[in-house]
C-alpha cells in the first residue's frame, strides 16, 4: 500500500518498550518530537495489511455517530436549535458485519486514562500494537469507532434521560448527570465546546485521509501530490488517534466530580495544522487527477476526426463550463461559435513575452483577416491567477487584435496536454490546427521567424517544402530584414563577414584584422574582391545592440528546429556548428551575397585572417573563397576546442541524441542553467 510502511521489518511486541517510553516522558515533549522519531515508533507496531474487512461501512456509521452526538452537544451545551434531518446520513452496507471484538479492544485502552500527553503517547502506541495488522486509513477509522462507541453513548443518554427510565439509569452509570447538572454545565461549557471542536476535526482529518487512501488506484505519475501525501499519512493517523485519546481523558475528566487539568488546545492546534495540510493536498490531488482525466480524453478526442470548436472547448473549458473569449479587434466578447470550421492557429505563451513575440504575428493576422478561413487565438497558460498576473494579463491583451481567452477562474482544462503532447515548457508557440481538429504544426513560430508568410499555412507540408529549399543561402531569411545595407550587399553579391561573441577584445581584433583584408589593394584592386563587415549584437557606435542579438539568434535556433528532426545534411550541420558558437568568445560567417562559405569558431576564423599573408598569393589562381576554406580546414587541425551546443529545453520536442556538427561523434548530454539578470529580447529567449 504505502512505499514507506513496505519498508518495516521485524516483528511487533506486544508492548511499547519501556525504556523508549520513559525517553519520550522525560526527554522530550509530545509537541516538540520530529515527524522522523515519530516514524520510528509508529514503524514498530506496523506489520502488513493482512486484516481487511468493511472500512467503507464503518467509516460511514462513525461519520453519522460523531454528527449527531455533535449536534445533540450544539443543542444542549450550546442551546443550538440544530435539526439531526439536515445530516446525510448514508447507510452501510447491509452485509456489515461489525469488529465489535476489535472495537472492544481498542476501548480498553481509550477508558479511565490519566490526564497527560505521556500517558496519551503511551495509549496510543498500544492501540496501534493492537491495530498491526491494519491498513493506515483502518487504524484510524477503527480507534475512531470505538471512541464513537462511548461519545455517541453518552450523548444520546444525555437526550434521553429525561424521557426515558432505562436511558436515566444508564446515565447515572454513565455519570451523564455529572456533566449536566445545573451547577456544572455553565462552569464547563467552554471545555465541552471545545472538546466537540477537537471531535470533529479529527474527524474531518481521517476524512481526508480515508479519501486519499482511496486515490491510490490511481497512476502515481498522475498525481504525484498523493506520493507525497500518502508518505505522511502513518504520521497523520498517529495525531488523529492520539487526539481521540485526549477527548476520551477529558470526557472522562468532565463527567466526574474531580478537576484534573487536561489543555486540549495543543491537539487541536496540531490537528487543525494536519487538517489545512491535507486539505491543500487533496485539492492538488484532484487537481492533477481532473488534469490527468482531461489529458487522456484530449488524445481520446484528437485521435479521431473531430470539429474544431468541440475540439477548442475541450482544450480551453473544464466540464462544459464555456465562457465567451474575446475579439482583440474590438475588445468584446463573443461566443467560440466563431471558431466553427476555421484553421486555428492557437498562440500559446505564459504571460512572459516580448513585444517582438506579439508583433511577428500582426503580419499573419493582417494577411489572413480577410479570408475569414484562419483565426489566431491567444492561449495564456497560467496555473494560478493573482491580482499582479491579471493585470499583467490586461496589458498584453490590448495589444493583439486577435482573439484571446479569458477565464481567471480556472486553469485551462488541458494544460497537461499542452506540455506533454506539445512540449511547452513556457515559451511561446504556435499550434497549427485544421477544421477538422488534426494538429498540422505543434509549433509553426519557427517558420514564421525564418521565413514570415511565405511558409504560409504553417503546416507541415509548407514546412517541408521550405526546409528541402534550404540550401546554402540559409543565412539570409535570418539577416536579411536586419539591416538594409545588408539586402544591399546581398543584392550586390558581395563577400560579407557576419560576426559577434562574448569577448569584446576578440571582436576588435577580428574587426582589425577583417577590415585589413578587406582594404588589401590585391583584393579590392586587382581581383575587385568586395567585403563588407557586420558585427552582430553592436550598434554602428558601437554599443550592445541586444534586440539584435536576441533577433539573430532565436532565427538561427528556429531555422535548426526545422531541421533538427529531419536527416542530416551539410546545411543542418553548418546551422547546428554556427548555434554551437553562440555563448562562445567569439565566431564568424562567411557568405557570398546569401550563400554561405564558411563558419567558424572564433580562435580558427581569427587565425586565418592573421595568417593572411600566407595564403592570399593564391587566391589570384583557386579564388578567394576556396583558398579561405581550406586554409581554415588546415587550422581547425591545429587548433582544437570543445564544441558545446545549448539549446533552450522551452523550444519544444528534442532530439534524443546528437552528433557533433565537426565530427561524427555522439555529443554528451549535459544540463544548465541560466539567468542573464536582464529584462528584453535577449533574455527572453536566451
Amino acid at each position: 500500500m504505502l512505499s514507506l510502511t513496505q519498508n518495516v521489518v521485524g516483528k511487533v511486541g506486544s508492548v511499547v518498550s519501556t525504556t523508549t517510553t520513559q525517553h519520550i516522558e522525560g526527554e522530550l515533549s509530545l509537541f516538540t518530537m520530529s515527524d522522523h522519531k515519530i516514524l520510528d515508533l509508529i514503524y514498530a507496531t506496523h506489520v502488513h495489511d493482512d486484516e481487511s474487512f468493511d472500512v467503507d461501512s464503518l467509516f460511514l456509521i462513525v461519520e453519522n455517530i460523531i454528527k449527531h452526538s455533535t449536534q445533540i452537544v450544539d443543542s444542549i451545551v450550546q442551546g443550538a436549535q440544530v435539526h439531526v434531518d439536515t445530516i446525510d446520513e448514508k447507510p452501510p452496507k447491509v452485509s456489515f458485519n461489525s469488529p465489535l471484538c476489535t472495537l472492544k479492544s481498542v476501548c480498553c485502552e481509550l477508558s479511565c486514562k490519566p490526564p497527560g500527553e505521556e500517558y496519551a503517547h503511551k495509549s496510543t502506541l498500544s492501540i496501534l500494537n493492537k491495530l498491526s495488522n491494519y491498513s493506515w486509513d483502518a487504524k484510524a477509522v477503527l480507534a475512531l469507532a470505538a471512541f464513537a462507541l462511548d461519545y455517541g453513548d453518552f450523548w444520546l443518554l444525555a437526550q434521553l434521560n429525561q424521557s426515558d427510565q432505562l436511558a436515566k439509569s444508564l446515565a447515572i452509570l454513565k455519570r451523564v448527570p455529572v456533566l449536566l447538572k445545573p451547577s456544572e454545565l455553565p462552569k464547563r461549557r467552554q471545555a465541552v465546546v471545545e472538546l466537540n471542536g477537537l471531535i470533529k476535526a479529527t474527524l474531518q482529518v481521517i476524512e481526508i485521509i480515508f479519501e486519499l487512501e482511496k486515490l491510490t488506484s490511481y497512476d502515481p505519475k498522475d498525481v504525484p501530490a498523493l506520493s507525497v501525501a500518502m508518505d505522511h499519512i502513518p504520521v497523520d493517523v498517529y495525531w488523529a488517534i492520539i487526539a481521540v485519546v485526549a477527548c476520551s481523558t477529558k470526557i472522562n475528566i468532565l463527567s466526574s466530580d474531580e478537576d484534573k487539568p487536561l489543555d486540549l488546545s495543543p491537539y487541536a492546534q496540531k490537528i487543525h495544522f494536519i487538517l489545512n495540510k491535507l486539505k491543500i493536498q487533496l485539492i492538488y490531488c484532484r487537481k492533477q487527477i481532473e488534469e490527468a482525466e482531461n489529458y487522456r480524453k484530449l488524445r481520446k478526442i484528437f485521435q479521431t476526426p473531430t470539429e474544431i470548436m468541440e475540439i477548442f472547448k475541450a482544450l480551453i473549458f473544464t466540464k462544459d463550463k464555456v465562457h465567451p473569449i474575446i475579439d482583440g479587434s474590438t475588445n468584446q466578447t463573443v461566443t467560440i461559435d466563431v471558431l466553427k470550421r476555421k484553421h486555428l492557429f492557437l498562440f500559446i505563451s505564459s504571460l512572459e513575452i516580448t513585444e517582438e513575440d506579439i508583433s511577428i504575428l500582426k503580419p499573419i493576422y493582417e494577411a489572413t483577416k480577410k479570408e475569414g478561413k484562419y483565426n489566431i487565438v491567444w492561449v495564456p497558460i497560467v496555473e494560478h491567477w493573482t491580482e499582479e498576473l491579471k493585470q499583467k494579463y490586461e496589458v498584453l491583451k490590448v495589444k493583439m487584435p486577435w482573439y484571446v481567452v479569458q477565464n481567471f477562474a480556472h486553469p485551462i482544462a488541458g494544460i497537461k496536454f499542452i506540455k506533454e503532447e506539445w512540449h511547452f515548457k513556457g515559451k511561446p508557440t504556435l499550434v497549427v490546427i485544421n477544421p477538422q481538429g488534426k494538429v498540422e504544426n505543434s509549433n509553426a513560430l519557427h517558420l514564421i521567424r525564418v521565413w514570415g508568410m511565405k511558409a504560409f499555412p504553417f503546416n507541415k507540408a509548407a514546412e517541408e517544402v521550405l526546409v528541402s529549399e534550404t540550401n546554402k543561402e540559409w543565412i539570409a531569411p535570418v539577416m536579411g530584414n536586419i539591416d538594409p545595407s545588408i539586402q544591399t550587399w546581398i543584392r550586390e553579391d558581395k563577400y560579407i563577414f557576419f560576426y559577434g561573441g562574448k569577448d569584446n577584445e576578440w571582436i576588435q581584433q577580428f574587426t582589425k584584422k577583417a577590415t585589413i583584408l578587406a582594404n588589401d589593394v590585391l583584393f579590392k584592386e586587382t581581383l575587385k574582391i568586395n567585403v563588407e563587415l557586420f558585427c552582430v549584437g553592436k550598434t554602428a557606435k558601437g554599443g550592445e545592440d541586444l534586440g539584435l542579438l536576441g533577433r539573430f539568434w532565436t532565427g538561427i535556433e528556429s531555422l535548426f528546429f526545422t531541421k533538427v528532426h529531419k536527416q542530416s545534411d551539410e546545411v543542418t550541420q553548418e546551422i547546428q556548428k554556427l548555434l554551437s558558437y553562440k555563448n562562445e568568445s567569439g565566431w564568424a560567417v562567411l557568405t557570398k551575397g546569401s550563400t554561405v562559405v564558411v563558419s567558424g569558431h572564433g580562435s580558427t576564423i581569427l587565425r586565418v585572417l592573421e595568417d593572411f599573408e600566407k595564403w592570399k598569393e593564391f587566391v589570384k589562381e583557386k579564388g578567394f573563397e576556396f583558398v579561405f576554406k581550406e586554409y581554415h580546414k588546415k587550422v581547425i587541425q591545429s587548433i582544437r576546442h570543445c564544441t558545446r551546443l545549448d539549446v533552450p529545453s522551452v523550444a519544444g520536442k528534442m532530439p534524443e541524441t546528437m552528433h557533433c556538427p565537426e565530427c561524427p561523434r555522439p555529443m554528451e548530454m549535459f544540463i544548465s542553467y541560466k539567468c542573464c539578470h536582464t529584462d528584453g529580447p535577449a533574455n527572453a529567449h536566451h
